[in-house]
This record gives structure tokens, C-alpha cells and sequence, in this order.
């Protein structure tokens, strides 16, 4: 499991504000040399000197959520607002502005109680701000904490944000955070005929890059509608290099609630598209799965309501499985929890629904599980395609 952040790296990081700041733009420290105490990462929205003065005398929209936090976790709403920075609205992804929606729930606009905000959903059939929202704003913001995987749906929010500014002539600016899956590049990837809003790149499930850096690709690749380009500007992370570990300061969605949860999350989220549960419903949501339908073990999990599942999959029901909590840390997409799932369910028939092909980006992976191909040949199957998206990426990587 990674290890969260100490308190005596805080400590550390805000002794050497100062001089960070000077050279916020110096290549990532390396953990592994000699240097006892190196920098702190630093986030984007921590490099505040390289963007304040974009924003100054500017109208602004901000799409961001509880993820959007300085290190000293002050939100960056309320940062600005001190500066005196004129939002004028702020544009939430799934989940919400205070990310307390369960995964697909509709999210109603409204207002901040706090700032008294008007707040407009990015979810549900407003995935793209229209015109008439963005008008009277200068620049966009774009704020999220991804977790580098595909399905992840603020990766989707991005391009949606991104061509709208792109078709109403809104720059947008954003403020990159590293990917606590930063090392990772693995699994199928998305065919075109397969697009939706939890896949619209072809890109493969773990791509590895930072939003900032996603950005800068979906820009450069002209993915946008009719080949648009936005006016981009990404503020880089500080004394960051992808292979690093980074814990997150809070939870990026209500059922990511620790750094295992987070690396756990893509190999886990593909029983979505099947009878078994993640664990939403408990306490150890996307460290855990099982079902009724597979075969009894020791361990077991009844689901019940909770925080970030109002209506859980299995809701009062046992479930067999596994637990993952100590699973040491993923450095690849595992698949043997999902074959071994298929191999033991009561009926392989019932085992897969519609929204695993989505999931995957691909119908093979799942032709491929029912006709027995070893975890071995899939990978190889993969190969190809990812040397070449390894290759396609590389004019966007900042890290």
C-alpha cells in the first residue's frame, strides 16, 4: 500500500515555500538518490505565482471539486476569492462540487453555501458547458485530481471543457497534479466504435500521463469535434517525476477512500461490468470483491447503504471473494482476480453485462475470457498497440 504523506513533509514543504517558488520549474527530484530531505511536490494549483497573474482584472469560471486544494488544503475557490479573483461560476464533474454524489447519480446546479457561487453540473445531459454559460468569462480553469485511468470519467469532463472554450474563444489554464498511477501504462485499448463517456480516447485503460499532460495530447491530437484546438495553458507540477509515489490529500470520489483503493481501482472497476461487487456498500470500497454466485470462501462481505452507495450491488446479501486490503502495490493491470471470478461463478452465463465491452473499450478482452485464452496471451495481445500509444504520447509528456 503506498504510504500517505506525513505531516513532517507539509512541515517540511511550507519551510521551503520560498524557495520553491524560485524554481518552480526544476526538473522532478528523484526519491531514490541521495538527497535525505528533497522538495515537495509541488501541485499546480500550489504554483499559484505562475497563474495569479493570468487571472488578475479577468472574469473566471472554475471547474474543479474537493479535489481542487492547495497543499495547506485550503480550496482553491476560496484561495482566489482571498486574491480577489472574479469567479463567476463553477462548473462540477461527476460527483459534485463536493464530490459526495454517488458514481452516476444526477447532479443538480445550484449554489455554494460557502461562497455563494453558482454552480452548473458537468454530469448527466450537461456534459459540455453550452454558450450561453461560459459567456461573460475571460478564462476557464480546469482543476480535478485524476487517477490515470480511462473510465475515470474527469479525463471526459476535460475534453468537453476543452472544446467549449475551444468553440467560444475561451482560453483555459490547467493546474496539473500528478497521477497516482503515474508509472503505469497497461491494458486494451479503447476501439473507436466503443466511445462513450467513460472511454472517448483511443487510448489504453492506464495511460499513465498526468491530466495536464492528457490535456496537451487531446489538444495535439485534435480529438476535439471538427479537429478544434482550445487555447491551452497547463501549470506544471513542481519537483515531480512519474514514477514517484503520491498520496492524495483527500478522496477524489466517495468510493476511492485510500491510496489502495486508488491503485486497485482500474484492475477492480472491470467487475463492474459483471454480477460481481467492488465492495461499494462497505467500508473498503475497491479493495475488496465477491459475490453470492461465486464459490464460498473464508472471507465474505454483506453490502449495505452507505456513503457513496445509496443502493449497492448486493444490498443485505453475502458475498464470497477475496480482500485486497495488503495486497502489495500494483505496478500493472491485474487481470487474475477477474479470470478467476469467471472461472468460479455458479453461471458464466450471467457473469458479463453490456457495460463490461464499454469498460474495456473493446469486445475481445471479454471473447477472449469466455474462450479460456491465458492471462498471458491477452497481455501479449496488448503489445502492439501500446508500444505505439508509448510513442504517440510523447510530444505531451512534461514529466
Amino acid at each position: 500500500m503506498i504510504k500517505f504523506i506525513s505531516k513532517s513533509v507539509f512541515i517540511l514543504s511550507s519551510l521551503f515555500i520560498t524557495s520553491l517558488y524560485s524554481n518552480s520549474f526544476s526538473t522532478a527530484v528523484n526519491y531514490g538518490t541521495s538527497e535525505i530531505n528533497p522538495p515537495a511536490i509541488k501541485t499546480g494549483a500550489d504554483n499559484y505565482e505562475k497563474y495569479l497573474p493570468l487571472l488578475k482584472d479577468k472574469k473566471i469560471g472554475i471547474v474543479t471539486n474537493q479535489t481542487g486544494i492547495l497543499s495547506n488544503k485550503t480550496h482553491l475557490v476560496d484561495f482566489l476569492l482571498e486574491k480577489k479573483i472574479a469567479i463567476q461560476t463553477i462548473f462540477a464533474p461527476e460527483h459534485g462540487f463536493r464530490g459526495t454524489a454517488d458514481a452516476g447519480e444526477h447532479v443538480v446546479d445550484g449554489k455554494d453555501p460557502k461562497t455563494g457561487l453558482s454552480i452548473i453540473s458537468l454530469y448527466g445531459d450537461n456534459k459540455k458547458p453550452k454558450p450561453t454559460q461560459l459567456n461573460g468569462i475571460d478564462i476557464m480553469i480546469f482543476d480535478l485530481q485524476d487517477v490515470g485511468a480511462r473510465f475515470y470519467t474527469y479525463i471526459s469532463s476535460l475534453h468537453y471543457v476543452m472544446e467549449a472554450c475551444a468553440e467560444n474563444n475561451v482560453p483555459l489554464i490547467i493546474l496539473d497534479r500528478p497521477n497516482p498511477n503515474g508509472s503505469i501504462v497497461d491494458g486494451p485499448l479503447l476501439e473507436k466504435e466503443f466511445t462513450s463517456f467513460v472511454g472517448m480516447h483511443p487510448i489504453p485503460l492506464l495511460h499513465g500521463m498526468t491530466i495536464g499532460e492528457y490535456g496537451q495530447m487531446i489538444n495535439g491530437k485534435k480529438w476535439l469535434k471538427d479537429g478544434v484546438q482550445c487555447k491551452l495553458t497547463v501549470i506544471p507540477c513542481s519537483n515531480y517525476k512519474r514514477t514517484m509515489e503520491y498520496s492524495l490529500l483527500v478522496k477524489p470520489s466517495p468510493n476511492l477512500p485510500n491510496d489502495q483503493s486508488i491503485n486497485l481501482y482500474a484492475s477492480l472497476c472491470l467487475f463492474e461490468g459483471t454480477n460481481v461487487s467492488m465492495g461499494r456498500g462497505t467500508e473498503k470500497q475497491f479493495q475488496i470483491y465477491g459475490s453470492p454466485y461465486l464459490t464460498k470462501t473464508n472471507f465474505s462481505f454483506t453490502p449495505k447503504p452507505n456513503f457513496g452507495a445509496k443502493e449497492p450491488l448486493y444490498n443485505g446479501k453475502e458475498c464470497f471473494g477475496e480482500d485486497l486490503t495488503s495486497y502489495p502495490k500494483l505496478k500493472q493491470l491485474e487481470l487474475k482476480w477477474l479470470l478467476k471470478a469467471y472461472q468460479n461463478t455458479s453461471d458464466k452465463s450471467k457473469f458479463f453485462n453490456s457495460f463490461f465491452t464499454k469498460l474495456a473499450g473493446t469486445k475481445k478482452l471479454q471473447q477472449q475470457i469466455e474462450s479460456g485464452v491465458s492471462e498471458k496471451e491477452i497481455r501479449t495481445s496488448w503489445k502492439k498497440d501500446l508500444e505505439a500509444f508509448q510513442i504517440m504520447r510523447k510530444p505531451y509528456l512534461l514529466y
